[in-house]
């Protein structure tokens, strides 16, 4: 059975660099990858923030959150 990991971001061009070069390396075999823009569906905050997503871009897996670089605050989406 395939873990769920999904890729928080904002459409900034940090978190279209990570993206592309993180999210896109994942295992398929091993992980199903949802791919969330905050920034175009707000409803996804208050998921994002259960997880513990401070700033995006962000990956969680496994129940860890991955904090990638800096692209923006939790906050600022709002």
């Amino acid at each position: 059975m395939k873990s769920k990991a999904i890729f928080y971001h904002a459409g900034c061009p940090v978190c279209i660099a990570a993206e592309q070069s993180l999210a896109n390396a994942i295992d398929p075999a091993r992980y199903e990858v949802e791919v969330i823009h905050l920034g175009a569906d707000r409803t996804r905050l208050e998921e994002a923030e259960a997880f513990g997503v401070k700033s995006v871009p962000a990956l969680v897996m496994d129940g860890t959150v991955l904090h990638i670089n800096f692209g923006a605050g939790i906050d600022a989406l709002r």
